[in-house]
């Protein structure tokens, strides 16, 4: 168990440096006003979206054979999945932008996504009011994290009838007061279905291990964010709220996945390959009180409208097939893991852990 302890801190820091990154992206959009603010979220954070809910569908079960009762594992896996090409970028001009946001040169209008190159800055964006006048500018955030990241801790238990239980989680976490927290919760259930045809003599006739296993896990973040009014900028009257201390990222990931897993084990050596569903649902909201430049007195001082709660998203973001090949080392009671899979991201898990 000591030397799990290491690794657990290193998802921690792990996290801590991916919430880092986000609330770092996700600020400078804000400024573009409520429903250009949602678009432009959500076509940069779909990376993230698609990428953590094919981490955390991943590295549930590295073979087919279940545990006797009472019999279990112990593991601490890390996922990462890679930003295809395709959601590198997107183009400001294609996701239904008002006409208070517009590109400051009609040529350059290619954006990053989070996913994308963290070495080039997005397109100038103008901002208009309601009468055309120019308010503001800003340039969509560069890229952050092409590879994203989906850390899990896990216990695996025997049950009965050739079935065993897996327990995801980690307890809500604060991770200090720039990093905001995270929870992450989660079950499974696997049985070895190949003892239902045969019996148990599965064993001696049938020369590999098949099993459908099941796996469902909630994630929560809360991470802090710092938007202030533009510099010199006055409230447009007496209702705009001027305090912004309350302002941060919620976001949730419900994910589900179903798989038929076949095995072999050789010695110590189990390769597998598992195929099967997986979904994740989103949630992501921008919560709190967000000053936002929206006019100017007729003496020119920059006014800004305070919206609460401006961004609020929720969908769909993995939705299909995936496959999954890989395998497990056991020698002893100690355990390595080690898969890769094909879904609408391309994702690689591995981890150690121990277990009889």
């Amino acid at each position: 168990m000591k030397k799990l302890f290491p690794l657990l801190a290193t998802v921690l820091l792990l996290l801590m440096a991916f919430t880092t990154k986000a609330q770092n992206g996700f600020s400078a959009l804000i400024q573009s006003g409520p429903a250009d603010a949602t678009k432009l979220i959500n076509a940069y954070g779909e990376p993230l979206f698609k990428g953590i809910g094919t981490g955390l569908n991943s590295g549930w079960y590295s073979t087919a054979k279940t545990k006797k009762t009472l019999h279990f594992d112990l593991r601490i896996s890390a996922s990462g999945a890679f930003v295809p090409a395709s959601d590198k970028t997107f183009n400001v001009t294609q996701i239904g932008l008002s006409n208070n946001v517009r590109p400051a040169n009609a040529s350059q209008v290619i954006a990053p996504t989070i996913g994308g190159d963290k070495n080039t800055t997005g397109p100038l964006l103008n901002i208009y009011d309601d009468q055309g006048q120019k308010v503001g500018s800003f340039n969509t955030p560069s890229g952050k994290l092409p590879l994203i990241p989906a850390p899990q801790i896990q216990l695996t238990i025997g049950l009965v009838v050739n079935t065993d239980l897996t327990i995801r989680g980690v307890p809500n976490i604060n991770l200090g007061s720039d990093n905001g927290s995270i929870s992450y919760i989660g079950f499974g259930l696997r049985h070895d279905i190949m003892q239902d045809i045969v019996g148990k003599t599965a064993d001696k006739l049938i020369p590999f291990d098949l099993a459908l296993a099941f796996g469902y896990s909630h994630l929560h973040m809360n991470i802090p964010m710092t938007v202030n009014p533009d510099a010199g900028a006055q409230p447009k009257d007496a209702q705009q709220s001027t305090d912004f201390s309350n302002q941060h990222i919620g976001a949730t990931f419900n994910n589900f996945m179903i798989q038929a897993i076949i095995s072999k084990k050789i010695l110590f050596f189990t390769p597998f390959l598992a195929v099967g569903y997986n979904n994740t649902t989103t949630s992501f909201g921008a919560f709190g009180n967000f000053p936002v430049t929206t006019g100017e007195t007729f003496t020119g001082t920059a006014t800004y409208t305070t919206y609460a709660n401006p961004v609020n998203i929720n969908e769909n973001s993995v939705d299909g097939f995936r496959a999954d090949v890989g395998f497990q080392l056991t020698p002893g009671f100690f355990r390595i893991f080690v898969s890769g899979s094909i879904a609408q991201y391309k994702s690689v898990n591995a981890g150690i852990g121990f277990g009889f």
